[in-house]
């Protein structure tokens, strides 16, 4: 069951958010975090996919403050727009959106009745490496291509919880020797490249890889399963 509900962040900001719930008790609940193009087609059926697992999943609207609705597809335009939204949140004063992720926790962990785990993709990746080192009420985090958590600012954080990383050998926004680098800076954060591009798990964009995607997502499940429930 699926729906859409409004989380109340600390700063009394409404944000909404796409939420699926399992049948039966959860075994836990999941944070997901959106790319750049939006809580859109995909990151619902993420969502989905994740309460067919087992989990109660919530996608907050990341870009509610500086843009309502946003629900892109995967064309050049729509990347220039997502780009744009994504550059005024950059710059929203501190705790900017983290603090909506902090509400989706809260959220999951009172909806579920369980441990939380956080899963983002692109640049929901970096904002879920953000909140595994800042936030608070976490059991796990999953990052798949996170853009921008390689470079040397990002990569100083230390995360407070367990950490799985997914990246891609041909990802042309995040290079191989960051990623190499970030490994060896932290050998505590799981990290797993795949022969493929940018984007590999999603199956609307062109970047879409099965043979990356399919293992990704096993390993990812097998981490929530051992962390969160």
């Amino acid at each position: 069951m699926s729906q859409t509900i409004e989380l109340i962040a600390a700063d009394g900001a409404h944000i909404p958010a796409y939420v699926a719930r399992p049948e039966g008790k959860p075994k836990g609940g999941l944070v997901v975090v959106q790319e750049i193009f939006g809580v859109n087609k995909h990151i619902r059926a993420v969502v989905d996919g994740y309460a067919k697992d087992g989990y109660l999943a919530v996608a907050p609207h990341i870009f509610q403050r500086v843009q309502p609705g946003v629900d892109l597809g995967y064309s050049e335009q729509d990347m220039t727009v997502g780009f744009g939204y994504k550059q005024k949140v950059d710059v929203l004063p501190a705790p900017g959106v983290l603090q909506d992720l902090q509400a989706a926790i809260d959220y999951a962990a009172k909806e579920s009745g369980g441990r939380v785990g956080i899963v983002g993709y692109c640049w929901g990746g970096l904002l879920t490496w953000r909140a595994a080192c800042g936030l608070k009420g976490l059991a796990a985090a999953v990052t798949y291509y996170g853009g921008g958590m390689t470079t040397p600012e990002e990569a100083a954080l230390k995360p407070k919880v367990p950490v799985l990383s997914h990246f891609a050998d041909r990802d042309q926004y995040i290079t191989l020797p960051s990623v190499e680098a970030f490994k060896k800076q932290h050998p505590e954060v799981e990290v797993h490249i795949y022969s493929a591009d940018h984007g590999f798990n999603c199956d609307l964009r062109s970047a879409w890889e099965p043979a990356a995607a399919k293992p990704a997502r096993e390993r990812t499940l097998a981490f929530l399963a051992k962390h969160v429930g």
